[in-house]
């Protein structure tokens, strides 16, 4: 029909040489159904914070979008954050949910009982944990 195919509105590529390609529409559903975990599965509300110590695969994305919908204000975090840092983190911003990844859930877990505003905690996985949402399932 003549028409050239639409530039995708997200492209990422990680260091294996996988990629992943959304369209605007593919984006903006994705980021609908991520702002409807937010704020159902994890119950939080406008205004609410929420951490994300994830490094930049492409749900750290989808949750920017996600919590400029729902108004839930994100705090970011470095991948490299020790366990002491998120606990300062979790206490300074009464964030009342953390998403994180697989790998840095262990340090997370530890200063939980410490973090007494936290309701709900979300992975960014392949596997599930016991007390875990799991983001990727949730979407």
């Amino acid at each position: 029909d003549g028409r050239k195919p639409a530039n995708p509105a997200f492209w990422w590529v990680n260091e294996e040489g996988e990629e992943v390609k959304w369209s605007f529409e593919e984006l903006g559903f994705l980021s609908r159904k991520a702002a409807n975990v937010l704020s159902e599965a994890c119950g939080l509300q406008r205004g609410d914070r929420v951490i994300a110590v994830l490094p930049r695969v492409p749900e750290w994305w989808l949750l920017n979008a996600a919590c400029m919908r729902t108004g839930v204000v994100l705090v970011p975090g470095t991948s490299q954050l020790t366990a002491k840092d998120i606990l300062y983190r979790l206490q300074a911003s009464k964030a009342k949910c953390i998403i994180t990844s697989d790998t840095l859930a262990p340090a997370v877990e530890s200063v939980v009982p410490d973090s007494q505003f936290l309701k709900s905690k979300l992975t960014v996985g392949k596997g599930s944990r016991d007390g875990w949402l799991n983001l990727r399932e949730l979407i």
